[in-house]
């Protein structure tokens, strides 16, 4: 009578944890934007949730999505380095390198276009691509999706998310996106700075740090953004210190790597990258699409005597024909002290974005 009794409540107790299993709903996850950010546009198809964002965080650290289990998506995206690589080329599996330098997952929630040569149009599409790349983690998404089936941490951390024990390569995509977009820098001295600028309100700690901007930096934000100065400001400006266009901004005569050309086939774009984002372009580096420069030092230089004509370089770069905008030394300094203004420590340390 006790045997049953038990195997009777051990039924009951089953039931009961399958019927709160398949009744469970994820939970809305709620964006942290800064106030002086634009909103950010959420794909209808893969709304935040709370579980989506954990099930993102661990699978953007497993190595498990590489054909031998040595790689994650933060080998290349390392926290320290502006979830950059602090190499030129990064390395995949087998020991190849890429020929383009790793881009830096920083607001990427706000972009339109992803890759240097923006061939991917959505972040769950771009999430797809490294996986299956024989250069970087060269694997299939069908054997990665067997191997995470038969875990039962990620089979119970996928039907949170997605109520489905039925997953495949589209909700891992979703669940890795999903972190990515919560992966949002704003809290700068930049920030504050463009926030006095445009007249927005300041928090009691924004005032105190407003209170430490130098007048070096000052003045290197407003020949960062003159036209007869640094003329930075056509590609980079506005909260996000990125606009969404590509650009041949005079690196070369002529191309090695036809960049977004190659992708539309269009003479006119022959040259063209996307524009990356300044924010934590301190520790970003190496720079350009290509990892070419090491230093910032380099790449002020470069817009300033380094600039190579060719058909299609951006008209905006006004001072093209003449090699750049000439800046003097001290101008120089004045543009990089402003550049370390984009620092957002608590981005780069924030625990949230950290290996789980």
């Amino acid at each position: 009578m006790r045997f049953l009794l038990f195997i009777f409540g051990f039924i009951v107790l089953a039931l009961s944890c399958e019927k709160d299993k398949v009744s469970h709903v994820p939970t809305p996850y709620v964006l942290e934007i800064p106030s002086h950010f634009p909103v950010m546009q959420i794909p209808e198809n893969n709304p935040m949730t709370v579980e989506g964002v954990a099930l993102g965080r661990k699978l953007f650290y497993e190595k498990q999505l590489s054909g031998d289990n040595t790689m994650s998506c933060a080998a290349c995206h390392s926290p320290a380095n502006a979830f950059s690589d602090q190499n030129q080329f990064s390395e995949g599996i087998d020991g190849v390198l890429g020929t383009r330098n790793s881009m830096a997952l920083i607001n990427v929630g706000w972009n339109q276009f992803f890759f240097w040569d923006g061939r991917a149009k959505t972040l769950e599409e771009q999430i797809l691509l490294p996986v299956e790349n024989p250069v970087e983690m060269h694997d299939n998404w069908a054997s990665v999706m067997a191997t995470l089936k038969n875990d039962v941490t990620y089979k119970n951390l996928f039907f949170e998310a997605f109520q489905t024990t039925d997953i495949d390569s589209t909700h891992a995509a979703k669940a890795i996106a999903q972190f990515i977009r919560t992966m949002i820098s704003g809290s700068s001295k930049y920030d504050v700075m463009y926030k006095t600028e445009n007249n927005l309100p300041l928090t009691a700690f924004e005032q105190t740090v407003y209170a430490t901007v130098t007048p070096e930096e000052t003045a290197g934000y407003d020949l960062f953004k003159s036209l007869n100065g640094a003329d930075c400001f056509h590609c980079h400006n506005g909260p996000l210190m990125q606009v969404q266009k590509f650009s041949n901004n005079g690196l070369d005569a002529t191309f090695t790597d036809n960049g977004r050309g190659a992708v539309t086939g269009n003479p006119n774009d022959m040259g063209k990258f996307k524009v990356p984002t300044l924010r934590n372009v301190e520790y970003s580096g190496p720079y350009m699409h290509d990892g070419r420069f090491g230093t910032l030092d380099e790449v002020i230089e470069q817009y300033s005597s380094g600039i190579q004509m060719s058909s299609t370089i951006d008209p905006l770069i006004e001072f093209a024909n003449q090699g750049g905008v000439q800046l003097d030394a001290f101008e120089k300094d004045l543009i990089k002290k402003f550049l370390l203004t984009l620092t957002d420590e608590a981005f780069i340390n924030n625990p949230d974005f950290q290996e789980p």
